[in-house]
């Protein structure tokens, strides 16, 4: 992914207020991110419980999508659609997103379940495991784990901006 600014970020959401993303607190280090470690920028709001966000490039730029999931996380070992990674307890969470527009202001949200932490990128380079240290054995490359993480965001994405 290519460096983002404060400003990029606030630009970017399909799914929030200008409220809202005025009052969105954007990570603290991103002169910090390793950004050709990671496919799109994903953080939990740490003044917000229960309230993430994810900026990713799209077609015609940056897509931010704001998403809700429930604290404390389920006590079973799950998979993150995402990456397809499993965590053991609170590893991952069920992480809904508003629909962008009318259908949005309706009330409709889209799910799904995705790494807590939301380091997915990082669990695709082998740069991060999981609490217990153990992932499935995959006899993909790192490029093409790479490539999943991207069409799977861009899936979800998707479902959130239609």
């Amino acid at each position: 992914m290519e460096p983002v600014t404060d400003s990029d970020i606030r630009a970017s959401f399909v799914n929030a207020t200008k409220g809202e993303m005025k009052r969105i607190v954007l990570p603290r280090d991103l002169s910090e991110t390793r950004w050709e470690d990671i496919d799109f920028l994903g953080w939990v709001d740490p003044t917000y419980a229960g309230r993430s966000y994810v900026v990713t490039p799209g077609d015609d730029g940056l897509v931010g999508v704001a998403l809700r999931y429930e604290t404390g996380g389920s006590r079973k070992a799950q998979m993150c659609k995402i990456c397809l990674t499993t965590h053991p307890s609170g590893g991952v969470s069920l992480m809904t997103a508003r629909k962008a527009g009318e259908a949005g202001r309706k009330g409709n949200t889209v799910g799904t379940y995705i790494c807590s932490d939301l380091d997915c990128s990082l669990y695709a380079r082998g740069k991060k495991t999981p609490a217990l240290g153990k992932q499935y054995r995959e006899d993909l490359d790192v490029e093409s784990k790479i490539d999943r993480v991207r069409q799977n965001l861009a899936a979800f994405v998707a479902r959130v901006s239609d």
